[in-house]
C-alpha cells in the first residue's frame, strides 16, 4: 500500500469512528461552539450516512477529528486531551488520529506540507499559523481552519479548544492531497515531487525525523553544490550541503558522506526554524549565520543572503 493509500484508508476509519454519535458532552460542546461562531450543522451525523473515506473528504475528516477536542482545557505544552492541549499539541493530536505524523511545535508545523497562496484559496482542514509574539520573529501559534472565516483552535491559558473567527493567517499551510492530484495519483509521485531528485529518500527520511520540509532539503542541496558531495566552495564549505568545517564538527557531519550530510542539514535547519520561527529565517541563518539574523531581527540586507533564501524557496516550491 503507497503512502496516499495509507492515509486514505486511516481517513476511512476516522471518518467511521467521528460519524458514530460522540459523548453527549462532546456533542453539547460543538453545538455550542458552533453556534456562537455562526456555525451550522452538528458534530456528528448519523452512522447510517457513513461512506469511503476519498481525497475530497479529508478534509473534512480532520474537522471532524478537531471537534472531537472541543471543550478541552489549553494547557501551555499540553499533548493530552486528558489534561490539556496548546494550540500545537492540539494540531499534532489531530493529525495523529488520522495517522499522521506532524513535528511538536507550531513553528516546524509551519514548514508541513506545501503553501497555500491565500484564505481565498484555504480548505478545511489546512494549517493556520500567526506570528502574535513580539519577543521573536516567526511562527508561534496554530489553527485548524475549519472554513466560513473559522478555524478551531486552543487559544491560551485559561481557555479552552473552540471554535474561533480565523482572523488573517501568517501563512496557510496544506498537509492532506488535494482531491485533483490524488485523483492523478497511480502510486508515485506525481510531477514536480522529489521522483528523480538525486538522494530523494536521504531527504524525505531527514525531514520526517527532524520535522522539515524534504523538498526544502533538496532546494537546499541544489543551491547549495548542485547535488554534489565533492563540491568544495571558495571560502571552504565542503559536501552536499555545504557545511564549514567548524560547523561540521559540531553537528557530527561527515561532509564527504551525503547521507551524513543530509542529516546533519536537516537537524540544524530544524533547530534553525525551532529558534527563529519560519523557514525562510532559518534558511537566513544557515546561509550568514544565527547572529546575523538575531542582529538584523530578519532576513539581513545581503545580496547573497537574500538570493539563497529566494533560489531554495523557489526550488523547492518545484520539488513539491
Amino acid at each position: 500500500m503507497d503512502g496516499l493509500s495509507a492515509v486514505q484508508s486511516r481517513i476511512s476509519e476516522i471518518q467511521t469512528r467521528f460519524l458514530i454519535a460522540p459523548p453527549t458532552t462532546t456533542s453539547s460542546a460543538w453545538s455550542t461552539a458552533a453556534a456562537s461562531a455562526g456555525l451550522t450543522g452538528t458534530a456528528a451525523a448519523s452512522s447510517s450516512t457513513a461512506r469511503p473515506a476519498s481525497a475530497g473528504d479529508s478534509g473534512s475528516a480532520v474537522v471532524q477529528a478537531a471537534q472531537g477536542y472541543l471543550g478541552v482545557p489549553y494547557a501551555w505544552g499540553g499533548t493530552d486531551p486528558s489534561t490539556g492541549f496548546d494550540c500545537s499539541g492540539l494540531v499534532q493530536q489531530v493529525y495523529s488520529d488520522l495517522g499522521i505524523d506532524l513535528p511538536r511545535t507550531s513553528s516546524q508545523q509551519a514548514t508541513s506540507g506545501r503553501a497555500v497562496a491565500s484564505l481565498a484559496e484555504a480548505q478545511p482542514g489546512d494549517l493556520v499559523f500567526y506570528d502574535y509574539s513580539s519577543s521573536r520573529p516567526g511562527i508561534d501559534h496554530v489553527g485548524i481552519y475549519v472554513g466560513d472565516g473559522k478555524m478551531i483552535a486552543a487559544p491560551q491559558e485559561g481557555e479552552v479548544v473552540e471554535v474561533q473567527d480565523v482572523g488573517s493567517p501568517t501563512v496557510i499551510r496544506r498537509v492532506l492531497p488535494d482531491a485533483s492530484s490524488a485523483a492523478g495519483t497511480t502510486g508515485s509521485r506525481t510531477a514536480g515531487g522529489l521522483a528523480g531528485v538525486p538522494y530523494a529518500d536521504l531527504f524525505t527520511q531527514a525531514g520526517s525525523r527532524y520535522g522539515v520540509d524534504p523538498a526544502v532539503l533538496a532546494g537546499m542541496a541544489k543551491t547549495e553544490s548542485d547535488f554534489s558531495s565533492s563540491a568544495v566552495s571558495p571560502a571552504g564549505a565542503r559536501g552536499l550541503m555545504q557545511f564549514m568545517p567548524a560547523t561540521a564538527a559540531g553537528l557530527g557531519v561527515d561532509t564527504s558522506d551525503a547521507a551524513s550530510s543530509i542529516d546533519g542539514a536537516a537537524r540544524y535547519l530544524g533547530q534553525l526554524t525551532e529558534q527563529f520561527g519560519s523557514t525562510e529565517l532559518a534558511l537566513a541563518a544557515y546561509n550568514a549565520g544565527p547572529g546575523t539574523v538575531r542582529r538584523y531581527g530578519g532576513v539581513p540586507p545581503y545580496g547573497e543572503t537574500q538570493s539563497y533564501v529566494q533560489k531554495v524557496t523557489s526550488a523547492a516550491e518545484a520539488y513539491r
